[in-house]
């Protein structure tokens, strides 16, 4: 490989060409999201994430940043920010290693075997360890609740109801804060 660009741009077309959806967030090749499915022998299964890739300068000298943009119920991925704790990401990472594997190895193994002894979400992991059934069920409903295939196609920016509600909610408390003051 001549340099880590080519390599990036070689990689995300393999990705592509896998039959991922891939939608890129800038004009560069350095941040997107790819469409990921749960696997077929697990809770996760008909579950769809949309997962936020970004990319570093040194790719694939240094590990691609990954993320789950939708939640997901995973001992090893925090539910709110969609960070993964992965050590083929985040320490043993290698230059050998490319986009599919991520997707196609990677982060099917981690849904397949959770490992709740180093955990990221503490609730997933103790239930997991208490209670495999109980576990198993909140995965399944988290698939329901946040992780149908119509939910994934929908920008973070396109889900506006939380601005919405927030503006909202900043409304009827300035309209509060008059009417109070109007009273005494």
């Amino acid at each position: 490989m001549s340099s880590p660009s080519k390599r990036r741009e070689m990689d995300l077309m393999k990705l592509m060409m896998s039959d991922y959806k891939v939608e890129m967030i800038n004009d560069g090749m350095q941040e997107f999201y790819v469409h990921f499915h749960g696997p077929s022998d697990s809770p996760y299964h008909g579950g769809v994430w949309r997962i936020r890739v970004e990319l570093p300068d040194a790719y694939p000298y240094k590990s691609p940043s990954i993320g789950f943009v939708n939640k997901i119920y995973h001992p090893n991925v925090d539910e709110m920010s969609g960070s993964v704790c992965l050590d083929v990401i985040n320490q043993t990472w290698s230059p050998m290693f490319d986009l599919v594997n991520v997707f196609e190895v990677f982060l099917p193994q981690l849904l397949l075997y959770p490992n709740p002894s180093d955990p990221l979400n503490g609730e997933a992991a103790a239930l997991m360890m208490r209670d495999r059934t109980a576990y198993e069920q909140r995965v399944k409903e988290y698939c329901e609740k946040y992780a149908k295939p119509e939910d994934v196609g929908a920008a973070p920016e396109e889900k506006s109801s939380d601005e919405e509600e927030l503006s909202e909610d900043d409304y009827d408390s300035s309209d509060e804060a008059v009417a109070g003051q109007a009273d005494p």
